[in-house]
């Protein structure tokens, strides 16, 4: 039973997440590997449940990771349309439950669509996590009234075991993204610099009128100033070549 299962596996399940955490490459893999725990954890013998996790964060597309690639298909739908179990429980912060979408009039479009993929209970529980970012445990049943009360619980202390290790993941992704954005920074400022100071050498002109004569050839080309700079950078590698730019 679910309930055997979770209560073996508690502290294995937090030590296996959290060096998760640290071995995973980025946030996806670390939701998929947590959607495929959530599954075996989850599920009864004889009796498997499909389960997706939705991931929200700012000025990012939706991500979605999931147990299986049927899992992963009905998951794509809680975002097709404008209502769904999961931006319900995103928004409210509450598990969010459909015992029988046959019967269920709150996300008419959503529970055809879902349906015909053989779905007939969702549940939704969302994560407890920081900022904007949201996240969300979808779980699909083709047996009505699969999530009952018990294992409803069940599925509501798994995903509060697990929120500080997707909180975690979560921040090393932020870490690791603007480390890489900085490190982008620095090499687009790099590779301009030293387009100024070829731009300097070859006018005899002031750093400013160097950049300035950059950016017209940017503008003029409506190429971007980093592109312009490789340019005159990669010119002066393939031999003498007088780099002038008259707008």
């Amino acid at each position: 039973m679910a309930s055997k299962s979770i209560a073996k596996t508690d502290t294995s399940i937090t030590e296996h997440l959290h060096e998760l955490v640290l071995n995973s490459p980025d946030v996806e893999d670390f939701l998929t590997e947590l959607a495929h725990v959530s599954a075996r954890n989850l599920s009864e013998p004889g009796d498997a449940m499909l389960c997706a996790i939705t991931l929200l964060r700012q000025r990012k597309t939706a991500t979605i990771a999931s147990s299986s690639q049927e899992a992963k298909s009905i998951g794509r739908l809680e975002h097709s349309f404008t209502e769904s179990p999961s931006l319900a429980a995103i928004t409210g912060q509450e598990t969010v439950y459909a015992p029988d979408l046959g019967e269920d009039d709150r996300w008419p479009e959503y529970s055809k669509a879902v349906m015909a993929q053989g779905v007939r209970s969702v549940a939704a529980m969302p994560f407890r996590l920081e900022g904007e970012t949201k996240a969300a445990l979808l779980l699909y049943s083709c047996r009505p009234h699969r999530f009952e009360d018990r294992v409803l619980k069940f599925a509501e202390d798994f995903v509060s075991q697990t929120s500080l290790a997707l909180r975690l993941a979560v921040r090393f992704a932020h870490y690791s993204e603007t480390a890489a954005n900085l490190r982008a920074t620095l090499e687009s400022r790099t590779v301009i610099d030293m387009a100024v100071g070829i731009i300097m050498a070859q006018n005899r002109c002031s750093q400013q009128d160097a950049f300035d004569i950059l950016k017209t050839a940017s503008s003029t080309r409506n190429t971007k100033l980093h592109d312009v700079a490789a340019a005159v950078v990669n010119a002066l590698g393939q031999g003498p070549a007088r780099t002038h730019y008259d707008g």
